[in-house]
C-alpha cells in the first residue's frame, strides 16, 4: 500500500519521464511547485518505491524511471482519463465524424491515420467487417447417405465449408430441405446475425418439414457454427513507422521485431480480437502484460465501438511503455464513441 506521499511522487515521476524519456531526479521532483518536500525526502521515498518495485534506477549514479509495475499502477490509481480533450484534439475527432462518408473502410483507415497523428504512436483499427458479410447462399454436397459437405457463400464472395453428420432419423431429402429453408428465410442474413436468427425464426416451418423435428435441431446446431464462423477481419494502421520516433527504440535492432510484428496482419487483427472479445470497453496491457512477446516493450491501449450494443471493431494505439496513457485512454473513448454512433447510423439506414 503506497502512502499518498509517494503516489504522489510516483505521479510526478511518470508524468515527467513520459515527457522528457530522461531518468527524473529527485531535484527534479523537488522543483514542482506546491510540493512542499525537501530533494533528500523526495529521494528516500523513491528509494522506497524503487524497493517495492514501482520505480527503476537504469544507472547508479543517475534518477530513476517507472518500471512496468509502476506503470500499471498509474494507469489504475493514478491516472486522469476522464477530463476533457484538448480543442485542437477534438477539432480533429471531430472532422473524422462530420464529414461525408459512404465508404466505412476509409473511415477505419482515416481513422487509424487520425489516431497516429494524435498521438504519435501507431494507430490500429480493426474493422466491422462481420457487419458488411450477408448470406448469399448455402450448398450442400453429399458425401455418403449420413454426411455431406455444407458450404456457406457469403455477399462479399467467401467461401467456407463444413462436413456434417446427419443424426439418426435424418434423411438426405430432408437435409436438402433444411437447406432449401436457411436459403429462403435467410439469405441477404447479416453473418453476425445468422446464428440466433437460424434457431429461433425458422423453427416452425423447420417442424412441418421434417419428419423428426429434435433430429433436425440437432443438425442445425452443426450447421450454424459453420455460418456463424468469423470473416476475415481488416486491420487497418495509421503511422507503422512512428515507433522509430520514440528514444527507446532509436536503435533500430530493437524497433525492427515490433515493425515486423505490425507488418503480419493476421498477428495484429488476433491482438486486437482479443481485446474485442473483453467485457471492458478500454483495455490496456503494459509490456509483459502483452501475449505477443514482441510487444513486452510497448504497451498496447485498445477500444472497442459498438453497433445496437453489439462490440463489432476495436481502435487501438501501440507505443512505448514510456506512453501519455491518460491521454490516449480518453482519445481511444472518445474516438470509440463517435465510431459507434457513424456505423449505428450506418446500418441502421440513418
Amino acid at each position: 500500500m503506497l502512502t499518498d506521499r509517494q503516489k504522489v511522487i510516483l505521479r510526478m515521476v511518470v508524468d515527467d519521464y513520459v515527457v522528457s524519456a530522461e531518468p527524473i531526479g529527485s531535484r527534479t521532483i523537488s522543483k514542482h511547485p506546491n510540493l512542499g518536500l525537501s530533494a533528500a525526502t523526495i529521494r528516500n521515498e523513491m528509494a522506497d518505491l524503487e524497493e517495492m518495485g514501482y520505480l527503476e534506477q537504469p544507472h547508479a549514479s543517475a534518477g530513476r524511471i517507472p518500471s512496468q509495475q509502476g506503470y500499471r499502477y498509474y494507469v489504475d490509481n493514478l491516472v486522469n482519463s476522464d477530463s476533457k480533450i484538448s480543442v485542437d484534439d477534438f477539432t480533429m475527432i471531430k472532422s473524422l465524424f462530420t464529414e461525408k462518408i459512404d465508404e466505412m473502410e476509409r473511415v477505419a483507415q482515416q481513422t487509424a491515420v487520425v489516431l497516429s497523428g494524435l498521438t504519435q504512436y501507431t494507430g490500429l483499427v480493426l474493422g466491422p467487417q462481420v457487419y458488411d458479410t450477408m448470406l448469399k447462399n448455402l450448398q450442400i454436397i453429399p458425401l455418403n447417405d449420413h454426411s455431406a459437405v455444407i458450404i456457406v457463400v457469403t455477399s462479399t464472395g467467401q467461401v467456407q465449408n463444413r462436413t456434417v453428420t446427419f443424426p439418426e432419423g435424418i434423411a438426405m431429402d430432408e437435409v436438402e430441405r433444411l437447406v432449401g429453408i436457411v436459403n429462403r428465410r435467410l439469405q441477404g442474413t447479416p453473418m453476425y446475425k445468422m446464428r440466433s436468427r437460424m434457431l429461433e425464426e425458422i423453427m416452425h416451418e423447420v417442424a412441418r418439414s421434417v419428419g423428426d423435428y429434435e433430429e433436425a435441431i440437432r443438425l442445425l446446431d452443426q450447421i450454424a457454427p459453420t455460418i456463424g464462423l468469423e470473416n476475415e477481419a481488416k486491420v487497418y494502421l495509421g503511422g507503422a513507422t512512428n515507433m522509430l520516433l520514440q528514444p527507446e527504440f532509436q536503435d533500430v535492432q530493437k524497433a525492427q521485431p515490433v515493425l515486423s510484428w505490425l507488418e503480419h496482419r493476421d498477428r495484429v487483427v488476433e491482438a486486437l480480437k482479443a481485446d474485442g472479445r473483453a467485457e471492458q470497453r478500454t483495455s490496456v496491457r503494459i509490456g509483459i502484460e502483452n501475449d505477443v512477446e514482441t510487444l513486452q516493450d510497448c504497451s498496447l491501449i485498445t477500444a472497442t465501438y459498438h453497433v445496437s450494443g453489439v462490440p463489432v471493431g476495436v481502435i487501438g494505439v501501440v507505443g512505448p511503455t514510456r506512453m501519455e496513457y491518460g491521454r490516449v485512454i480518453r482519445l481511444l473513448r472518445h474516438v470509440s464513441l463517435g465510431l459507434s454512433e457513424l456505423y449505428s447510423k450506418f446500418y441502421n439506414g440513418s
